[in-house]
């Protein structure tokens, strides 16, 4: 029983913990590319600045995830392009005005700053043998090539104003395979496509030496970045973000996203950079702790910490609950076969999808991840409790009868004790399963060790992904250590060697 006590007491000190509240804080977002990362932290870094405490989310994912948590409160500021404004989000023919964007954004209660002045409009790439050997330089060309093998980005792949409306402007009867957008680049480097969507000023299209096809229907839209805010956000912060008005031209972003992506600058250094140079920041644009967050150790400790919160989060009650309810309802054959089967139903849910169906129940960020961690660690211990506490011999607890001991004292002197490894071994799982699963936390703003794991897949970067992956395995390994000390401690030596040989 002292675990379940210590697993109380900490689940009331964590709650028992303030959180901060949204006056005190701006929460920036981002979408999960390279560029989206760059403007991001610089929004993130402007704010931090003029003294606004900041909380990033970047990475979020595609158009819907970022708008929505926009529109719901959970972030107050994230860079969007104009044309997936009118395309993608309100569905708006032709190129609508500025005042014809603001004035649709209004009823969601979100307002567009000034863009930053450069045009990040989609495009359809192809490698230069590719475009030598068959002769494309339209996108009308494609008709005449019906066995290109083509991928295009999941989004591009499903959007308004991507490829079902592209292929019947052109009269395209392919359909392409859906990629990972940073992944397509060094697909058609390797020969494994021929062709894929773009971004305009994407680095890439200089390093694996693409060629942009003409829209020679002039079918995309033009995409101006600008910085959509809540229309409640502080007008200081407001007044601050208008200073990245007009601040940057196609090239000059083309040559920033090259950089992170091909000259090993962190995004973070990037947005530095690009800060001081244009005097929106004085001084080099960063602070101490900026300096601090951007290197390894930073880095790591950050990720790490909230990693173990969001598993600690979700894994004491998850404990707690799983055991009480397998006590309340093991002599219940019918009820205890029950529960087990709902618990494995929620297993079957794809770690990912349930996070997505979270999103509209409770947004973005910890509390969706930790609700979801809750659900997958119930299992292995509610399943590990009832089954020790159903295999319990039946001649000790005929003994425990004849002795006369109370259903309490039962369970405590008898079921409890004997029940406990199999107990322990089922929050061991648990929380090994919860440490891999937090990496998809990063998916919907929650941080942990998958943050660098999301961005590495972004940038294509195999150093982010390792910084992620590899403290996320030591982590599950000093798990299981520490779970060894606990047996010790809370099990009798005599059950552990029983339950070892059995």
């Amino acid at each position: 029983m002292r675990s379940l006590v210590l697993a109380i007491v900490v689940a009331l000190a964590f709650a028992a913990v303030p959180a901060r509240t949204a006056d005190e804080t701006i929460v920036v977002g981002s979408k999960n590319f390279t560029e989206a990362y760059i403007l991001g932290e610089a929004v993130a870094q402007l704010l931090e600045s003029e003294g606004f405490v900041v909380d990033r989310r970047l990475g979020l994912g595609g158009t819907k995830i970022c708008y929505d948590a926009l529109v719901a409160g959970d972030i107050d500021v994230y860079v969007e392009y104009t044309g997936t404004i009118a395309e993608a989000i309100k569905n708006i023919d032709g190129q609508p005005t500025r005042e014809r964007l603001a004035e649709v954004l209004t009823p969601d209660g979100v307002e567009m700053l000034e863009t930053f002045g450069f045009n990040n409009t989609y495009a359809l790439a192809v490698s230069e043998q590719v475009a030598t050997a068959r002769g494309l330089t339209r996108i009308s060309d494609l008709r005449s090539h019906p066995d290109l093998r083509m991928a295009v980005s999941h989004e591009f792949l499903e959007r308004g104003d991507g490829w079902p409306s592209l292929q019947r402007a052109y009269g395209i009867e392919e359909i392409p395979a859906g990629i990972e957008h940073a992944l397509a680049y060094q697909a058609i480097a390797d020969g494994a496509i021929d062709l894929t969507d773009a971004y305009s000023t994407d680095g890439e299209l200089n390093r694996y030496a693409l060629t942009v096809l003409d829209d020679d229907l002039g079918f995309f839209p033009v995409y101006l970045a600008v910085p959509l805010v809540r229309v409640d956000l502080d007008d200081r912060a407001k007044d601050t973000l208008r200073r990245l008005a007009n601040t940057l031209n196609d090239s000059e972003m083309r040559e920033m996203n090259a950089r992170a992506v091909l000259g090993g600058e962190t995004t973070v250094a990037v947005a530095t950079t690009y800060l001081a140079e244009k005097g929106i920041v004085a001084g080099d644009g960063s602070s101490a702790a900026t300096q601090f967050r951007d290197t390894l150790t930073g880095r790591l400790a950050a990720n790490t910490t909230r990693h173990l919160e969001l598993v600690v989060l979700a894994l004491l009650p998850a404990t707690v609950l799983a055991v009480l309810l397998a006590l309340g309802i093991f002599k219940l054959p019918l009820l205890s076969r029950g529960a087990v089967y709902v618990a494995g139903l929620l297993q079957t849910v794809p770690s990912i999808a349930l996070l997505a169906l979270l999103i509209p129940l409770a947004g973005i960020g910890v509390l969706p991840a930790v609700v979801a961690l809750f659900l997958y660690a119930l299992l292995p211990i509610l399943r590990n409790t009832v089954t020790a506490l159903t295999s319990i011999e039946p001649t000790l607890r005929r003994v425990a009868v004849a002795m006369g001991l109370s259903p309490a004292e039962e369970l405590r002197h008898v079921f409890v004790p004997l029940a406990m490894p199999s107990i322990i071994a089922g929050v061991r799982t648990a929380a090994v399963i919860s440490i891999g699963t937090a990496t998809l936390a990063a998916f919907i703003g929650a941080g942990g060790l998958g943050d660098p794991i999301v961005k590495g897949l972004a940038l294509n970067d195999t150093r982010l992904i390792l910084e992620g992956a590899v403290p996320a395995a030591l982590l599950a390994v000093v798990t299981e250590l520490v779970f060894e000390q606990v047996e010790r401690w809370l099990v009798p030596g005599h059950l552990r060697a029983s339950n070892s040989g059995g």
